[in-house]
């Protein structure tokens, strides 16, 4: 590889590109690729390279022998949204259609929960209602919890052409504790002390409820609970939200106006929100004041989670998680488990009905000894995970530790058994 170009046919980058793509070249031709599958029986010999082959065949006995001894759920796959959509699926399918285990789940977990819950408890399935092309038809775009400026950085040209395709009937409201690059584009500007978030979207639905701008048909037909969420919202007067969120009366009030007299409105957020003990309040605030206003589910409108990770989403879409199934499907619901099964021709009963074990229950069953094995795809949680001191006990407590990588060594690798070069997305072929 000697350079990359953007494809302008692209649906979503439309040819822009960032600088992780500009410098690919020279992350995919260092000097610590991992080039070669190795193997090692302790953590404190040193590696022996080996063919596929003989590294699969390894592979394949102790999982089973792992499995006949204790049973399926004491081995486990921990995902990266690194994978493509298409690599989480097949990674997933055999989990939890043929080894029998649902202890399939991924760091996007640690990004993305508060977003997975938030759709599901406000709209009854994790599947964002918008794609990139609502961008070009919003009339204002609500950026909170996220500085798309310096993380989005192709979706923030996407959203800067459209203000200057139309910047009298196009608003950009900036939500955030510092001033960001982001901010200073946004036609408004909301300082928000950090963690408020819900104070502040809430007295934005009382501004609304109070001017008229509830789209009552909308609600009365496909909403529930509206009147208890109202005596809520009562609570929050842009006055009182004042004194919780920092930011003046005025400009609450403002915000508010903006967004429920717009003809369309897309709200974008990301790790601001969703990385929050409360993150799942915020996440189903933004979505009531999409479900109040009837800005959902039309060009332009709707609530839209920005992910941490290049394929957060896609895998959740293919049940990427420890407690889902291809399709937003559940594997505790016992009709999706049949679809499911009849779809990958395994024998009925072949699912689990239990969810797995989550992102870090992994490593704390790991650390008990209930969990024996576990393989690791394209993430380096010794480093990047929560309490790295209990990832490092967990794999030197594990029988088998796979890892799968681009690069070597990596302070996860370093605890590895087996160690897998992975190609990076440039190079699969499509």
């Amino acid at each position: 590889m000697t350079r990359i170009k953007g494809d302008p046919d692209h649906p979503s980058s439309l040819g822009d590109l960032c600088l992780k793509a500009i410098y690919l070249p020279e992350v995919i031709q260092t000097h610590d690729r991992l080039v070669y599958p190795q193997l090692r029986q302790c953590q404190d010999s040193p590696f022996k390279r080996v063919s596929w082959q003989q590294v699969m065949t390894y592979l394949a006995k102790r999982f089973r022998a792992i499995i006949d001894e204790h049973g399926p759920d004491a081995v486990a796959f921990y995902g990266s949204g690194q994978l493509t959509t298409e690599e989480y699926y097949v990674a997933n399918k055999l989990a939890k259609g043929f080894l029998g285990t649902n202890n399939f789940d991924t760091n996007s977990r640690l990004c993305m929960a508060s977003a997975v819950a938030g759709y599901k408890t406000s709209l009854g399935s994790d599947g964002p209602p918008n794609s990139y092309a609502d961008i070009d038809e919003a009339n204002c775009l609500l950026l909170i919890g996220t500085n798309t400026a310096d993380c989005h950085p192709v979706i923030f040209k996407r959203i800067k052409k459209r203000k200057q395709s139309d910047p009298k009937r196009v608003t950009v409201i900036s939500v955030d504790p510092r001033r960001t690059e982001t901010a200073d584009f946004a036609d408004l500007h909301l300082p928000l002390k950090p963690g408020s978030d819900v104070a502040l979207l809430n007295s934005m639905l009382w501004v609304l409820i109070h001017e008229n701008l509830i789209d009552s048909e909308f609600v009365a037909q496909h909403t529930n609970g509206f009147r208890e969420l109202k005596e809520i919202v009562e609570r929050y007067p842009p006055k009182v939200a004042e004194e919780i969120c920092g930011v003046p009366e005025c400009l609450i009030v403002e915000a508010a106006l903006i967004f429920g007299m717009a003809q369309s409105a897309l709200t974008l957020w990301s790790m601001g929100v969703n990385q929050s003990s409360v993150g799942v309040q915020k996440n189903n605030a933004i979505i009531n004041l999409h479900l109040a206003s009837g800005k959902i589910g039309k060009p332009g409108s709707g609530p839209f989670s920005l992910t941490g990770q290049p394929n957060a989403m896609g895998g959740r879409e293919v049940g990427g998680l420890s407690n889902m199934l291809p399709g937003y499907r559940s594997v505790e619901d016992p009709q999706h488990r049949a679809k499911v099964e009849r779809h990958w021709a395994v024998p009925r009963g072949s699912i689990a009905p239990k969810p797995g074990l989550a992102a870090l229950e992994q490593f704390e069953a790991l650390a008990q000894g209930k969990l024996k094995a576990i393989w690791i795809l394209c993430t380096n949680p010794a480093a990047s995970a929560p309490d790295i001191d209990l990832i490092e006990k967990a794999l030197r407590q594990a029988e088998l530790v796979v890892v799968q990588d681009a690069y070597h060594p990596t302070a996860t690798s370093r605890l590895a058994h087996v160690i897998l070069p992975a190609a990076q997305w440039s190079e699969k072929r499509a």
